[in-house]
């Protein structure tokens, strides 16, 4: 079985950057597992993965446009620091809100007495990704999978 569209497809990787820094691995871990085709992972890791085979390795470079885009100065935003509530900003802090495009994740940057900078970019946007992938398994995905538009795990409950 090759890896197409709508099938549940598993996989361990691991992620470094340009520099050869590992960024995120799923070593010691279970397979990541996704349903290919529904936008679950990447789109070009996405790309790659297609045609694969159980037991596949490979390594593979994903440019910006393909992974998490390019960085965009206008979601780096300066707001006053009595939105915060709830919170003492800190550098590195990330939280949720509400925009006009839906939630969306912002980071910490910076905090002065009266302001708070904030950045809305994915932390990978603007990087060159490099992958090792190891194909594990590739199934059918269950109907109720395929309906949820992600893997359930052991025994079909959610993760």
């Amino acid at each position: 079985m090759q890896v197409a569209d709508d099938l549940a497809v598993f996989f361990h990787y691991t992620l470094t950057d340009s520099a050869g820094e590992v960024i995120d691995s799923s070593d010691g871990s279970d397979p990541l597992g996704y349903i290919h085709g529904t936008g679950g992972i990447i789109p070009g890791l996405q790309a790659e993965m297609a045609g694969k085979s159980a037991g596949d390795k490979f390594n593979c470079v994903i440019a910006p446009a393909d992974a998490y885009g390019e960085r965009n100065d206008e979601m780096i935003q300066k707001v006053p620091k009595e939105m915060f509530r709830d919170a003492t900003p800190e550098p590195g802090m990330q939280f949720q809100t509400q925009t006009p495009a839906g939630p969306h994740i912002f980071t910490v940057v910076d905090v002065s007495d009266t302001e708070v900078t904030v950045d809305g970019n994915h932390a990978l946007a603007g990087e060159t990704l490099n992958f090792a992938i190891e194909i594990t398994e590739i199934r059918e995905a269950t109907a109720e999978e395929k309906d949820h538009g992600h893997i359930h795990g052991p025994g079909g409950h959610h993760h």
